[in-house]
């Protein structure tokens, strides 16, 4: 078997209010190859964007590979990691609370990539000294300023 490939990803998603022009970042890199995504939506929220930055970065692998993903949103990263997204769809996207879960659109279509990828989640600190989250951060505050 053919062994799977490993890409590094960063991502970040911005928003001017909440909700808001919003805008998002990713940066993929696979070997000595960098490539760098963004884009922005007119009415949105920030956990919107920060799950579009995943979801456009991998929609853009065309085979199934080992992803390190690196992103300052702890929404994303918890749900993750911590199994909360697959649990609010098994319950219909209802969330423990009873209450339900916000973004069950994007949800749905990450977790079925996730499925299709091999995904290692890392948290890291936003605004801090990751020079890729940094250019992330940059890529969706310009998407977002675009839009103003």
């Amino acid at each position: 078997m053919k062994s799977m490939k490993n890409v590094t990803i960063y991502t970040d998603g911005a928003c001017s209010g909440n909700p808001g022009p919003g805008g998002w970042g990713a940066i993929l890199q696979y070997g000595e190859h960098t490539k760098e995504l963004s884009g922005g939506e007119q009415n949105t929220t920030n956990n919107r964007m920060e799950l579009t930055a995943v979801i456009r970065a991998l929609q853009v692998l065309k085979e199934p590979c080992t992803v390190e993903l690196y992103s300052d949103s702890k929404y994303v990263i918890d749900a993750l990691e911590k199994g909360w997204a697959r649990s609010w769809r098994a319950k219909g996207w209802i969330k423990s609370d009873k209450k339900p879960a916000l973004n069950p659109d994007l949800w749905e279509t990450l977790l079925d990539l996730c499925e299709k990828h091999q995904v290692h989640t890392h948290w890291v600190k936003g605004h801090a000294e990751n020079p890729y989250n940094n250019r992330c951060d940059q890529l969706a505050v310009s998407e977002w300023q675009k839009l103003k």
